[in-house]
């Protein structure tokens, strides 16, 4: 439980985490407050969004949208990553939370899938709200300036509070209206190359950077290619997911293995998406938990190769078909792929609803070619 920051102190955090900002017009006294009678905090944590449209400043701190009158967050954030204060007081971001998930952020556990029976609460009572300049469409890419300010403004708000990096939810993960954001695929982050948005990474580079002093940089120095090395057998990986996560419709989505519960340096790359480097042999299978797949609904699952950041190879497609009660599967992994390139496991929802991976759990025998 925190006081709100003030706007010298929203100024001081920010400057201090590195985070580019300006000041919108009025930001200091635009709120919500007097309009709804309820005042702003205690604060318990920040919400993430992507705002499903461009150019949409005018829209978050003045203009609002139907029914919502603005501000819409407390902070804008563009393509550029120079974030906007929009206001430092309650602001129509966040609606109805389920109890469940909001109680989770509050005690920073491991955030459960919104339950709408457990209760709701406002959030806009007790949560920064930051909007994500995004189309939300799957495919528009959050650039690395953007990204990176957008870990700097969380880690800023939890520095300045004394929480750590569970106190930041996405609004997917509070939402009882079926909200997906914020989700998309980002164009690196230090030493990553592209990958898909989830709020477990975000959480992950949160808490990475408030082990380090506010004015730390992450080292954006290339990776060096996977070292050859010489095995007498193969080494065993076995990969999975820490939390589960929404899948939304459309669009191809790599997998981001979150755990690690066994393997040999050298055999997957630190990016979560890459369960294998060549040259290599691998054998072995993925197995698949959906929740929330309608009867008959499929989500595709493929193989593909990149070499560094560019796609070179797609393997054949296998087709998981929605089954009452939740839908099983495993997936065989067999495959070689050549030096320099890695392998990466992607999905495809085909249905019209998001859906949740449950679990995803990896495991291969690795042979490594000299």
């Amino acid at each position: 439980m925190s006081d709100p920051m003030t706007p010298d102190q929203w100024r001081a955090a920010l400057k201090a985490e590195g985070v580019k900002f300006t000041e919108y017009s009025g930001w200091t006294t635009r709120d919500r407050d007097a309009a709804t009678g309820k005042a702003f905090g205690p604060v318990h944590g920040a919400l993430n969004h992507h705002t499903a449209g461009s150019n949409s400043l005018g829209a978050v701190a003045a203009d609002g949208a139907p029914n919502l009158p603005a501000p819409l967050c407390h902070t804008f954030l563009p393509k550029s990553g120079v974030a906007v204060l929009v206001s430092c007081h309650r602001a129509n971001h966040a609606g109805l939370a389920a109890v469940n998930s909001y109680n989770a952020i509050v005690a920073e556990k491991p955030i459960p899938k919104p339950d709408k029976s457990s209760g709701t609460v406002d959030g806009n009572d007790a949560l920064y709200g930051v909007e994500v300049e995004n189309l939300g469409n799957g495919k528009d890419v959050y650039p690395r300036a953007q990204y990176d300010a957008w870990v700097r403004w969380n880690a800023a708000i939890c520095r300045h509070h004394g929480w750590g990096a569970g106190s930041c939810a996405g609004h997917l993960e509070t939402s009882v209206e079926g909200k997906v954001d914020p989700l998309g695929p980002v164009e690196g982050y230090g030493k990553r190359g592209r990958f898909q948005f989830t709020m477990q990474q975000l959480r992950a580079d949160i808490a990475e950077r408030l082990k380090h002093p506010a004015s730390w940089s992450p080292d954006t120095a290339s990776t060096p290619p996977p070292k050859e090395v010489k095995l007498t057998g193969p080494a065993y990986t076995n990969l999975g997911l820490a939390h589960s996560y929404q899948l939304a419709p459309g669009g191809w989505n790599e997998i981001q293995f979150t755990e690690e519960w066994t393997d040999e340096a050298g055999h997957h790359a630190a990016n979560g998406a890459v369960f294998a480097v060549g040259a290599a042999r691998f054998t072995g299978s993925l197995s698949l938990r959906l929740d929330g797949l309608p009867v008959g609904d499929v989500v595709q699952v493929r193989m593909s190769e990149w070499e560094g950041d560019a796609l070179k190879a797609l393997h054949p497609i296998h087709e998981v078909i929605g089954t009452p009660g939740g839908t099983y599967s495993i997936v065989p992994l067999a495959k070689r792929i050549g030096a320099g390139r890695s392998m990466r496991v992607r999905l495809l929802n085909q249905s019209k609803t998001d859906i949740e991976v449950a679990s995803a759990v990896l495991t291969a025998l690795i042979w490594k070619e000299s």
